[in-house]
Parts: C-alpha cells; sequence; structure tokens
C-alpha cells in the first residue's frame, strides 16, 4: 500500500531535518545490494533555487540510479525536471558531498535495473501500475 502524499512528504520533511541536524551522520547510508538514501543537492529550474530532496538510490558501479516516480503520480517530481534543465548536481551521502551528472537511464539499462530496484523497494512495482507515464530511471554519474 502506498502512502498518502502528506505522510510521505511530513516523513521526507522529518529525514531532512534528522540528517541536517546531525551533519550527515544520521539519515543516510550506504547500499549494497539494498536501498540507500542521498540528499540530491539541485538548482530549481524556474527560481534558480538550491534544492535539496531525499531519495531512495542503489549503486551501480560508480553511479547512484535513483527512481523519479513521485509515488506513482502521473507527473514527474520536481527535482528530475530540475536535473533535465541543468543536469549537474550534488549528491551528499552522509557528510561526502560528491558532484554528480544527471541523466535518464537508457533502455537497455532500465532493463537491467529495474529487477534491482524492485527488490530494493517493492513500491516502485506499484508505482509504476499506478502510473499513466513511463517511470524514469536516473543515473547520476560522478564528475
Amino acid at each position: 500500500m502506498t502512502l498518502p502524499r502528506p505522510i510521505l512528504r511530513l516523513g521526507w520533511a522529518f529525514h531532512k531535518a534528522l540528517f541536517r541536524a546531525s551533519g550527515g551522520r544520521i539519515g543516510a547510508r550506504r547500499a549494497g545490494e539494498g536501498l540507500g538514501t542521498l540528499f540530491l543537492v539541485s538548482k530549481g529550474r524556474k527560481s534558480g533555487t538550491t534544492r535539496r530532496n531525499g531519495l531512495f538510490y542503489v549503486e551501480d558501479g560508480q553511479n547512484f540510479v535513483v527512481v523519479a516516480s513521485n509515488a506513482g503520480a502521473d507527473t514527474d517530481p520536481a527535482w528530475w525536471l530540475n536535473l533535465q534543465a541543468a543536469p549537474d548536481a550534488e549528491a551528499m551521502l552522509g557528510p561526502r558531498r560528491i558532484p554528480v551528472t544527471a541523466r535518464a537511464a537508457a533502455p537497455e539499462e532500465r532493463a537491467r535495473l529495474w529487477p534491482r530496484l524492485d527488490r530494493a523497494n517493492p513500491e516502485y512495482a506499484r508505482y509504476r501500475e499506478k502510473a499513466t507515464r513511463e517511470i524514469p530511471i536516473v543515473i547520476l554519474e560522478p564528475r
């Protein structure tokens, strides 16, 4: 069952506050085969304001893989729209800040990554069933 959007937003707000208050020591962990949490720092495409979004990720070699699911909504999340306009961003993993460039996964990458992402977070499969759009997989490549 997918939680209602206000509950999801409240959870991420708490997560972000805990991460900030602890200097990145709490609220993030490095993912192996499982799911980790990173904070993506990017620029708003309209405002130019710095935005920080908490995202689940898996590692794929040196890259970080995130899903622009927007909890199964029929619109892309703002952070993905922002990255399409300005793909250079920063991934915060604990206290580490890693400059990254974002891109959409190629079809062969999507085919390879979806099973792994679904194992890490079964909600992704439910989101794909719910959405009328193709949910993007986003590759964050360290620069």
